[in-house]
């Protein structure tokens, strides 16, 4: 449904309620600044943009948007591939691949895409955010320990034998803060948790700079002053050249955060009983993207964290989402002077908790038990994504999703020659007893074969295997009943197959008859033209029409004058 979530929520609204939007919106709000400054300085642009960014991305989706307590912002899934964006194409390059991102984002939910980016499998999911997390933690050393690098290596091996050369270099006074500043992360959640932990790290870390005067770097000292009013919007460069080297980055902006914000919407659905509407979500944030390039912002996306942040503080519509937004651009009018003065050891420190946070090692242990098949998936998306480049492993990860669907497709569906099992007294447990008592009338010379599940390109080739392994008995044969009750869909390849079917059979002299066909497959077989080669009075209904038929074909049954009446109301 493409309707905003705002619009539904705002009926019955009361004070109540209000008040407990704008006490979540004004927790989050502030939780947000720290992590939108460290996620965009970590993105390799300036500051404020992050700020700018939690603003326009947080209003917009909070209004349009399809759940009720999403919060959007920029986040951490986003950082290696923005890096890498502006390291080639610059600030303005990174501009223009978020404003076709957001165009990408919002044509997914016009099309109804939000349902299937759901089914991207788990262990893809898991090695993405694995992966991301493990580069984070990478980026996040030298800040963390001080260290002066001036050409840091853009790969993940090359990162760590550049920390190993300068290891001796580490600022005691930068390794201190952080290990400081890690201590108040894990810490202050078992002394408060309505004030936010990365808020009070950052503070006191801030403070304990100031007071004992600790050489450490600084934002203010990095990129100057930042900047405290709302930038006047300006378009993105649109150079076609530019455009299409930045394609590829663009889809991968957009499919993950596609992943990341239906994920989140996902989580929160769980922990406040509702349900969320994935297209408009997509919409909506598809939205937020165009918007936030032309004020200077990054990619943004639902954010988990934040957004169980607000539902813990009693969020519970968008309004909260909105005051969210509002405060975070107060913040950046208000006290942008002070925010110079965060040491960039302390956010380094928060980004390094954002990354165990996304780790998720848990469950990636877990996953390293499952079947081998989903193992694969998993260490493939993990390698690739810290070792090569996070946009190659999404579209290797799209791929893997699609080729481990296939497989499970072609797991469950396969080809039974069930005529044999029951005149050899093997009683299939998938045959019911009325079709085993009507299988007992099969005249002899009849083979009897069922298809199971979807017949199409993944499972074909099961399709031809079963049958080359009775073909020899082909001449022995006068008919042949292919059950399709259970085939759901039909695509080109199976077609295909049931015509090269149908032709061995004509060869032999042996009549196809199909049974129990679904009304979609049918539709299917009719516009290739395959009904009038197969025979109108060959394709049943009805597994009992379909004997009824082999009988004709063998003699025992005198035939009707309008071979239709077998079919019992085949149209």
């Amino acid at each position: 449904m493409l309707r905003p979530m705002i619009l539904d929520c705002l009926k019955g609204y009361d004070r109540k309620q209000l008040f407990a939007d704008l006490t979540a919106g004004l927790i989050v709000g502030i939780l947000t600044i720290p992590l939108s400054i460290a996620f965009a300085i970590a993105s390799g642009v300036s500051p404020e943009k992050g700020i700018v960014t939690a603003f326009i991305g947080g209003f917009v989706l909070s209004l349009l948007g399809g759940s009720r307590v999403q919060i959007c912002g920029p986040t951490g899934a986003f950082v290696i591939i923005l890096f890498g964006i502006v390291q080639q194409y610059g600030v303005d390059g990174l501009a223009t691949a978020t404003l076709m991102a957001g165009l990408i984002l919002a044509i997914m939910g016009f099309s109804g895409l939000g349902s299937v980016i759901k089914f991207i499998p788990y262990p893809v999911t898991v090695g993405f955010t694995s992966g991301i997390a493990v580069i984070i933690f990478t980026s996040q050393i030298s800040d963390l320990l001080g260290l002066s690098i001036k050409d840091m290596p853009a790969d993940f091996i090359g990162k760590w034998a550049e920390y190993a050369k300068v290891v001796s270099g580490v600022n005691l006074h930068a390794a201190a803060l952080g290990g400081f500043t890690l201590l108040i992360l894990i810490f202050w959640p078992k002394i408060s948790r309505r004030v936010p932990g990365a808020l009070m790290a950052i503070i006191l870390s801030a403070a304990a700079a100031k007071i004992f005067g600790l050489n450490v770097e600084t934002i203010g000292s990095r990129f100057g002053n930042i900047t405290s009013t709302l930038p006047t919007p300006v378009m993105p460069n649109l150079d076609y050249s530019v455009i299409r080297g930045l394609i590829s980055p663009a889809v991968s902006i957009a499919l993950l955060g596609a992943i990341e914000a239906l994920l989140s919407a996902t989580v929160a659905d769980g922990m406040i009983g509702g349900k969320h509407r994935s297209n408009m979500e997509l919409v909506a944030q598809g939205a937020a993207n165009i918007l936030s390039p032309l004020f200077g912002g990054i990619p943004a996306t639902g954010a988990i964290a934040r957004t169980a942040a607000n539902i813990r503080n009693g969020g519970r519509t968008p309004i909260a989402g909105i005051t969210h937004a509002v405060v975070a651009l107060l913040i950046m009018i208000c006290l942008g002077q002070w925010v110079k003065l965060i040491p960039l050891a302390a956010l380094a420190a928060v980004l390094v908790m954002v990354s165990y946070n996304m780790s998720e090692w848990r469950t990636f242990i877990g996953l390293l038990k499952n079947q081998r098949s989903d193992v694969a998936v998993l260490v493939i998306t993990f390698a690739l994504t810290v070792l090569a480049d996070l946009t190659e492993a999404i579209q290797v990860g799209v791929v893997l999703s699609a080729i481990l669907f296939m497989r499970r497709l072609t797991m469950v569906s396969g080809v039974e020659v069930i005529s044999r099992e029951i005149s050899d007294g093997d009683q299939n447990s998938l045959i019911s007893e009325d079709d085993a008592k009507e299988l007992k009338r099969v005249p002899p010379g009849t083979d009897v074969y069922e298809i199971n599940g979807p017949f199409f390109f993944g499972t074909a080739f099961k399709f031809e295997e079963g049958i080359e392994s009775v073909s020899a008995v082909g001449k022995q044969l006068k008919a042949r009943i292919l059950r399709m009750r259970n085939v759901p869909v039909i695509d080109s390849t199976g077609l295909n197959a049931l015509r090269q079917f149908l032709s061995q059979c004509n060869r032999h002299k042996i009549t196809l008859i199909l049974s129990g066909v679904q009304p979609a497959v049918l539709r299917a077989i009719r516009k290739t033209g395959l009904d009038e080669q197969i025979g109108h009075e060959n394709i049943t209904n009805n597994f009992k029409s379909a004997v009824a038929r082999a009988k004709i074909v063998h003699g025992w049954l005198a035939k009707p004058q309008d071979d239709r009446a077998v079919e019992d109301g085949y149209e």
